[in-house]
């Protein structure tokens, strides 16, 4: 991304471009006037006419990258502000651009909310000016991935693809959000992002494909080598803890901050809300910079989220976290207990409140310990029972398949899915696993979706390795009654078989 404003943006917009918000008028109790409440729905309607850009793309980007909350002005571990994320550190300043952009104040668009969605707009359409995006393509979401993917000013051209994905994600599975007292929606459409300068970028899946020798599920993203310690660890260090800490930011901000040689910071693995998706960034043996005085001895495990927003912490999160936790300890003889699985608030000296009170520690520790028992309530579907797919699905047959046969298809840039629906004896969470044959030629990044009480949801799966066997995909909030509840879709970028066979849901 250019560090400074497109010129043909700038002309376009013109230098004194004042946004007049909706706002109502308060006062507190001793009559002094109070800080207005901006109504953030009109500011993003207002934003989005104003610069050009589709209103949904903003909504989706900024409930990826914030959950549509401004943390009261306070900057992310990354330096980013308000609910758009505008950041400022040593290597990256899209929000120094976005002030050029709107001759506005750096102050105001990290505590103005308004300004910070009008500045967060005019940011991305000076990109897509950059990226020669014409105006009869503009009020198409899906012309717009090269703006997103720049929008970040993350490096690592992968990393960007990993939040520009996650906010394609979610205009294909919609949005219905309460924040800050307004409902945020995004209706649910098909999408087929058309990548530009991005299209020959590989995906971080693609680039790591092979997992971690220190946690097998867990993708590897090497920390910048000026963010953490070189060690020999249990050997020069005893590891006798687990720190539990939260972001402060999203998942693709982490990873992308750890591997910023001006962050000084590091943890060994962050964990994904959404699905539970575990990247390692310092291996086991090495000492990762993120809890002081406690860094020889421990793990640190980030979880993606903000303190102050219990949203975060889902039922995916918490049980994949949990597996991983357990591992450790497991592997280097750790009481599982709470003595020796701390909060980050709770280590020596410590000066950060993380997680905070909204992270469940009986829940989280029951799981470290493998709670939960049997499921009460489990049912397999196999691609001939309540299964549709259209004509592109072809019946196969292959060593490591579950029944006497499958469905396969090619992948294409539209959505085709392929269904299995369930009775669903009662609404709550369920864990969702998939079966698959074993086949090297299989895809790397198959999208699975999971049609769950706040919208669709996609995980995807490599489904080159693991075949034979369940797969966990995550655990949902599902509706009762009978219904689609798992689809895979051939919609993907990367090239090999998509195996439609079996799914397992339990409860």
């Amino acid at each position: 991304m250019t560090s400074q404003p497109s010129r043909r943006a700038v002309l376009a917009l013109g230098a004194a471009i004042v946004v007049t918000p909706v706002v109502t008028t308060a006062a507190n109790a001793a009559g002094h006037p109070v800080r207005p409440v901006t109504r953030l729905t009109a500011a993003f309607t207002a934003a989005a006419r104003r610069h050009g850009v589709p209103r949904d793309l903003l909504v989706a980007l900024a409930y990826t990258v914030t959950r549509i909350d401004d943390h009261a002005g306070r900057p992310s571990q990354a330096g980013g502000y308000g609910v758009m994320h505008l950041i400022s550190n040593p290597s990256t300043n899209t929000l120094g651009t976005a002030a050029a952009l709107t001759a506005r104040g750096v102050d105001e668009l990290k505590t103005d909310v308004a300004a910070n969605v009008d500045g967060a707009a005019a940011l991305l359409r000076s990109l897509a000016d950059d990226a020669g995006l014409a105006a009869a393509d503009r009020g198409r979401v899906d012309a717009w991935y090269e703006p997103v993917a720049h929008y970040s000013g993350y490096a690592d051209a992968s990393v960007a693809r990993l939040e520009a994905d996650t906010v394609y994600e979610t205009l294909e599975r919609g949005l219905s959000l309460q924040a800050g007292g307004e409902t945020f929606t995004v209706s649910a459409r098909p999408v087929a992002p058309e990548y530009g300068a991005f299209a020959a970028v590989p995906t971080l899946e693609q680039r790591f494909a092979v997992m971690t020798d220190d946690y097998p599920p867990a993708r590897w993203v090497a920390a910048n080598s000026g963010n953490y310690r070189v060690a020999n660890r249990p050997n020069d260090y005893a590891i006798d803890r687990v720190v539990i800490h939260t972001v402060q930011g999203s998942y693709a901000g982490c990873i992308s901050w750890f591997q910023n040689p001006s962050a000084n910071v590091s943890a060994h693995y962050v964990v994904r809300s959404s699905d539970g998706e575990v990247t390692q960034m310092v291996r086991n043996k090495d000492v990762a910079w993120h809890v002081g005085t406690t860094n020889n001895r421990s793990i640190g495990i980030e979880h993606e989220g903000w303190v102050n927003d219990p949203a975060w912490y889902t039922e995916a999160m918490y049980r994949s976290s949990a597996a991983l936790t357990r591992h450790v300890c497991d592997r280097y003889g750790i009481p599982r207990d709470r003595t020796h699985v701390i909060a980050h608030s709770e280590a020596p000296g410590a000066t950060h409140t993380d997680p905070g009170p909204n992270w469940d520690w009986n829940r989280y520790m029951s799981y470290v310990n493998g709670g939960g028992g049997e499921p009460s309530w489990s049912v397999v579907v196999d691609n001939g029972g309540a299964f549709t797919a259209g004509a592109n699905w072809v019946t196969a047959s292959a060593p490591g398949q579950y029944g006497s046969n499958h469905r396969h298809a090619q992948p294409v840039l539209a959505s085709d899915p392929a269904w299995f629906s369930a009775d669903i004896p009662a609404a709550g969470t369920y864990r969702v696993e998939v079966w698959y044959p074993q086949d090297p030629a299989n895809n790397s990044r198959t999208p699975y979706i999971v049609a769950t009480t706040s919208g669709n949801q996609t995980v995807y799966v490599d489904q080159r390795n693991n075949g034979g066997r369940w797969v966990s995909i995550g655990t949902f909030s599902l509706a009762t009654g009978n219904h689609q509840v798992v689809g895979v879709s051939r919609w993907t970028s990367t090239a090999g078989s998509i195996e439609a066979d079996a799914v397992r849901i339990s409860r």
